[in-house]
């Protein structure tokens, strides 16, 4: 066994990924605190191909070399917007059609392996995740919003997964 080379790899350059079709995800991060969690986020909407990125309230933006460490130049290739508000990227994104989905553990979340079956039988398509901040999840005011939550199941003490872990799971399901 040999690992394959960057040139096997297939790799797109930043130009042919802004051209590619991409999946009609998008990962709205709600007052996230670590710039290595938004950079991490970054690498895997990258590699996955996702739509987008809405950074909001507080939430690190591009540049910094604390994103950039962990993004690896995924911060120039994937799209992404600064919202103030987490709410008013939630509204922008309904207007343009999105089904929105906090992942948090809520009273009638959709669990994770069930996720793409719901979604076909809603007919949804273009569908965007809220990520929420580290200590406190999503926001009461975004959850009040949103067209329901998706919860990761989870078996041992801990019922808390880092952000871009979870953003990294929730992601590779969808595209799956």
């Amino acid at each position: 066994m040999r690992k394959l080379t960057m040139d096997e790899l297939g790799r797109k350059s930043v130009a042919d990924f802004k051209l590619a079709n991409k999946k009609p995800i998008v990962v709205v991060m709600d007052n996230i605190r670590s710039m290595h969690n938004v950079g991490s986020v970054f690498r895997t909407a990258d590699a996955f191909l996702i739509s987008g990125i809405c950074l909001c309230g507080f939430t690190p933006q591009p540049p910094h070399r604390d994103i950039h460490k962990t993004a690896l130049g995924a911060t120039e290739s994937v799209d992404w917007l600064h919202y103030e508000q987490t709410s008013e990227a939630v509204i922008a994104l309904k207007e343009q059609g999105y089904k929105v989905y906090a992942i948090e553990q809520t009273e009638g979340s959709i669990s994770l392996e069930n996720l793409n079956d719901f979604l076909h039988k809603q007919a949804s398509s273009s569908v965007a995740f809220v990520f929420g901040n580290e200590v406190d999840g999503v926001s009461d005011q975004v959850l009040a919003i949103c067209d329901g939550a998706v919860e990761i199941p989870q078996y041992g003490m801990k019922h808390s997964l880092n952000i871009s872990i979870a953003a990294a799971i929730v992601l590779w399901e969808m595209v799956r």
